[in-house]
């Protein structure tokens, strides 16, 4: 037994989205859908990004009307919260969108207001993603491995004068990893903004991706200044059970030491 539902206008491929109705409860980054577009039937994980990204519409459709994600809307509202109760304006702001995917954070991003958005996914397909379906959205938009830039990938970076970093729904699993978050946020000026959403899993003292220590440390040595945070339902599982993240603000106010990273 399984659901589907046709979707796609005219002028595009039509595609069904069969979920599959076992009852099983899978791991997040375990979780599977079968696609069948053009005659061709394929099951696809909803982390192998070069796929999901190479079928127009099927993220937005699968993450975000079929499974509810809310991730953009909440920190994109959590940051606006935090700029109006310090008076700051987002026409002052210019991001850092880090694991940018196919574009959908630094859309609302510009619906708030934001002067700048540069994204950067190490995914060759989120950035073909973003210029097909956002194409205008980011200033510029690097593929690219955080942690081993290029001398002119990280010029374009240094020379964009960013004070803002963002990074929704891609720390853990196989996205962005501790090393590369670091070197992102060094990235910024200080002090600078810092916005972010993480799978509440990955903040508990047996996490083993380094997130929750990292995050604490930066806390502890005040690195950052926490000033909002939420705990919010980020989307569906394909079972249809609450997946919880936390949606962080904080100010940036010191860089993370070299020796933090080697």
């Amino acid at each position: 037994m399984s659901t589907q539902e046709r979707v796609g206008p005219p002028s595009e491929p039509d595609f069904v989205v069969v979920l599959p109705e076992d009852g099983q409860t899978r791991n997040q980054d375990e979780e599977w859908c079968e696609v069948v577009c053009d005659g061709r039937r394929r099951r696809i994980r909803f982390h192998d990004y070069h796929d999901v990204y190479g079928i127009p519409r099927l993220y937005e459709h699968l993450i975000y009307h079929r499974l509810e994600c809310r991730s953009p809307q909440v920190i994109a509202k959590l940051l606006d919260d935090v700029l109006a109760a310090r008076g700051s304006d987002p026409a002052e702001l210019r991001v850092l969108d880090v694991g940018a995917g196919n574009g959908m954070v630094g859309e609302e991003l510009r619906k708030l207001g934001v002067d700048a958005v540069y994204g950067v996914d190490i995914i060759p397909e989120a950035a073909q993603a973003t210029h097909r379906d956002r194409p205008g959205v980011y200033d510029g938009y690097l593929t690219a491995d955080l942690t081993n830039l290029t001398p002119d990938q990280r010029a374009t970076l240094v020379d964009a004068d960013l004070n803002t970093m963002t990074v929704i729904s891609a720390l853990g699993f196989d996205g962005v990893p501790p090393h590369a978050f670091a070197q992102a946020y060094n990235l910024i000026s200080t002090p600078g903004w810092l916005a972010f959403t993480i799978k509440e899993d990955f903040l508990r003292e047996r996490d083993s991706t380094g997130f929750a220590q990292l995050i604490q440390r930066m806390r502890d040595e005040q690195l950052i200044l926490p000033l909002a945070h939420e705990r919010y339902r980020h989307r569906l599982s394909a079972c249809g059970k609450p997946l919880y993240y936390f949606a962080y603000v904080a100010l940036k106010e010191w860089p993370i030491p070299e020796h933090w990273l080697t």
